[in-house]
């Protein structure tokens, strides 16, 4: 056969093999679940909810947000490594659960590294410390003089036990030369219900979990872990501008899927949520809400994630860190 007479079919072929087959529907054709590995409240759950109603409306099935806490996170992570690859389950990855939890945990039920794909990061923000308006100390100063007169007596709040909460209190301690005793909770949300009950006085935080609190007055903000004061507290010092120069934590969610789930579902989910995190409406709504938009590649997120395993390895070791599982 002729060169010329082949060509058609070789362009037949190729668009036959780049067309589903028949009777396979696009992707998605049935809903999509988003695992969050925490209880509803926290961060990972708000911005995480907020990306999910977005994709909603672009996508033609829903993204139905199953929150499934326990373990540090560890059981919603492991329930997400496990499922099929093949888009229909998503998952908010956090600062705790991928960037923590692989030097902490010495069981951990997934790998962080090899279990997921990449797509996105969502947000980064601050954490705040955050004190009882009557029991809690009145500012950062008052506490670390507090703590070191009595050390191990001042307790703190966390959402849980290796979070990103709990890590920069513990950096946090480490580098002030505190003693303080963690008291870990299932969620952002009752530990911040104990805290304005006045059951403890003191509790690490995510910025867009307290902000309410704080905002309507019934939680105390005595500092914040970023570099530069956030636009919503503007008033606040930095932890850093209170005596301990250098330090900073963040905390940070971001999207991720079974390993193995195809590229170009990757790619698309990708370009979805990168455009909504881009808009300028989302993009103020989330800082509102006490969070920063982080869109990125996917080969970006992947490489952010473990830059944050080194980093929190570190701090781990030298504050020598470990939780039973």
């Amino acid at each position: 056969m002729p060169k010329l007479a082949r060509r058609p079919l070789l362009a037949a072929a190729a668009a036959t093999l780049a067309t589903p087959a028949l009777g396979q529907a696009p992707w998605p054709s049935r809903p999509v679940r988003l695992i969050v590995p925490f209880p509803p409240g926290q961060a990972a759950d708000i911005f995480g909810r907020l990306v999910a109603d977005e994709l909603s409306k672009r996508w033609p099935q829903r993204v139905v947000v199953e929150n499934r806490s326990g373990g540090a996170g560890a059981l919603g992570m492991e329930a997400g490594a496990r499922s099929a690859p093949d888009g229909y389950t998503l998952v908010v990855g956090t600062s705790g659960t991928l960037g923590v939890n692989p030097s902490v945990m010495a069981q951990l039920p997934y790998d962080a590294e090899r279990d997921f794909s990449a797509i996105t990061n969502i947000f980064t923000l601050p954490l705040v410390l955050v004190a009882h308006p009557g029991s809690g100390p009145a500012d950062f100063l008052s506490f670390v003089a507090r703590a070191k007169e009595n050390p191990g007596a001042q307790n703190y709040a966390s959402a849980g036990p290796g979070t990103a909460q709990h890590m920069a209190m513990e950096m946090l301690a480490h580098r002030a030369g505190l003693k303080l005793t963690h008291v870990p909770y299932r969620g952002s949300g009752p530990a911040m219900a104990d805290l304005i009950a006045g059951n403890v006085p003191l509790m690490m935080d995510s910025l867009a979990s307290a902000l309410p609190q704080v905002q309507s007055g019934r939680a105390r903000a005595l500092a914040v872990t970023s570099k530069a004061r956030p636009p919503q507290l503007a008033a606040l010092p930095t932890v850093a501008e209170s005596g301990l120069p250098g330090y900073e934590a963040l905390g940070w969610s971001g999207l991720v899927a079974p390993a193995g789930t195809p590229e170009e579902i990757i790619a698309k989910i990708n370009a979805d949520a990168v455009a909504i995190l881009r808009d300028p409406s989302v993009a103020a709504r989330m800082v509102e809400l006490g969070g920063f938009p982080d869109p990125g590649t996917p080969a970006g997120f992947g490489a952010f994630i473990r830059a944050e395993i080194a980093k929190w390895r570190q701090v781990v070791r030298e504050a020598n860190i470990r939780l039973d599982t």
